[in-house]
């Protein structure tokens, strides 16, 4: 599961590791098979020590990762992912996708889950994933 966003976000992103956290747990034994990754769009902000913690606090499997600028940049392009800075007082936010990526164990993408998913949705999904080696895309509707 992969999920872009930048740890001082207010809502989306600890709702959606949250999330992610819930479904290991719902999956009993086969969550060991679910890696979390939070790939940053802050790296100016988000150090690998706060990365760490942040990602850690959630569940200690789940990886944080970070490059810089230009990395984040071109990342973010290639999954299409939109991201812009948001003036707020001496500071900013971010504005973002909050998509979360899917994919099977040979890298192929294979899921998309809105926001609103909730973690019996994403569960039921991983279930039915894990057991087929078809194509299995869910959409929106």
């Amino acid at each position: 599961m992969l999920f872009f966003g930048y740890t001082q976000c207010p809502d989306a992103c600890p709702t959606a590791l949250a999330r992610a956290a819930e479904v290991r747990k719902q999956l009993g034994s086969d969550g060991d098979k679910v890696q979390v990754v939070f790939v940053t769009l802050d790296p100016e902000r988000d150090t690998d020590v706060l990365m760490r913690e942040y990602t850690s606090a959630f569940d200690p499997s789940f990886l944080g990762l970070r490059g810089d600028q230009a990395a984040t940049r071109k990342v973010a392009e290639e999954f299409r992912v939109f991201y812009q800075r948001v003036p707020s007082g001496s500071s900013y936010t971010l504005d973002h996708s909050v998509l979360n990526y899917v994919f099977d164990p040979k890298g192929r993408l294979r899921l998309l889950w809105r926001p609103d998913e909730t973690a019996v949705q994403c569960v039921s999904d991983l279930r039915i994933l894990m057991k087929s080696e078809r194509p299995f895309w869910r959409f929106f509707s």
